[in-house]
């Protein structure tokens, strides 16, 4: 009896070896319920589907398995076969990643698009140099300004409590005359309650899911920039699949890809009637403010421009042809 349950096993591991399950992590930062999350979990349900299970892409939301800084290089080393990030986060290596938070340079969502095909080469050789591929990329909603007073120009921002949380916002605070405070978003809710910030950039999921409209009742719809998530994979792992799972892995990508630039467009309105709907009063900015703004923005795209040099610039100049 226990001879024959031996051979039944052995059946079965050879069995699965010819079968070749092949297994991919793919950790990101943010929460399940985020769209950005519900759409790479569809992703990795439509490659499970497509490869008939051969390829199997566990989500790992929240920085459950790497935090938000680490994913890059997890996906770069291997540690993790796929990851997504926040483009922008990675300036540092390169001016390039930064682009699409650079303020007022593409500020409505066929813009976004626009610019993401001018500067898609560049991104992907640079990332090819490091060992990885991007899969798909998909933006979060356009950037306005939230204010417990009411702002009709920059000069109404000067000496304001501002929070600063990353390069551009810090230096936009420098800009502006405001006064910067590092805040992340953990910390946010408590930050207004006790007035220690009046004011900061974000988009209309940041201030509903920080309940920003208990405290600050002015939202200024700027849409200076519009940041892309990317999920990249690691280019030996995707190497190492058979034609017909890359074929899958290609096309259940691009599909994401249409999905979640659709998703982002309907969430963006979505977020705008919440604030509204709990007391947030949704301005269009005063051509001053609006004017004002992209004075910023044109000097810190002159920034941008000097740190990317001339690949920066062919990338800037083929977008606005």
């Amino acid at each position: 009896m226990h001879h024959k349950f031996g051979i039944a096993l052995a059946g079965l591991t050879l069995g699965a070896a010819a079968f070749a399950q092949t297994k991919w992590d793919l950790p990101t930062a943010y929460p399940a319920t985020n769209y950005h999350t519900e759409n790479i979990t569809q992703f990795s349900k439509d490659v499970d589907a497509a490869t008939g299970g051969k390829l199997k892409v566990t989500v790992h939301a929240n920085a459950s398995l790497f935090k938000a800084p680490e994913i890059k290089r997890a996906v770069q080393s291997g540690q993790a076969q796929a990851g997504e990030i926040l483009l922008a986060n990675f300036a540092n290596e390169n001016p390039i990643y930064a682009l699409d938070g650079v303020p007022f340079l593409a500020t409505t969502y066929p813009e976004a698009k626009k610019l993401y095909e001018a500067s898609k080469p560049a991104m992907e050789k640079l990332l090819a140099a490091q060992g990885i591929k991007v899969l798909f990329m998909v933006p979060w909603a356009p950037q306005g300004i939230y204010s417990k007073k009411e702002i009709g120009s920059v000069a109404d921002l000067r000496g304001i409590k501002w929070r600063a949380y990353s390069p551009a916002t810090a230096k936009i605070a420098e800009l502006i005359g405001a006064q910067p405070v590092q805040i992340q978003q953990a910390e946010l809710s408590a930050a207004m309650a006790t007035g220690v910030i009046e004011s900061y950039m974000s988009s209309g999921s940041t201030g509903y899911d920080t309940k920003t409209y208990e405290n600050i009742k002015n939202f200024y719809d700027t849409q200076a920039w519009i940041p892309k998530n990317a999920v990249l994979v690691n280019l030996k792992a995707f190497e190492a699949l058979d034609p017909a799972t890359k074929a899958a892995v290609t096309k259940a990508a691009a599909d994401a890809e249409a999905r979640g630039w659709k998703v982002a467009q309907e969430k963006n309105d979505e977020y705008k009637r919440l604030l509204a709907e709990r007391g947030m009063k949704i301005h269009k900015p005063s051509p001053k403010l609006d004017a004002d703004m992209r004075q910023v923005g044109s000097i810190m795209q002159a920034d941008w421009l000097k740190a990317a040099g001339p690949d920066g610039a062919a990338i800037v100049a083929s977008y606005k042809k």
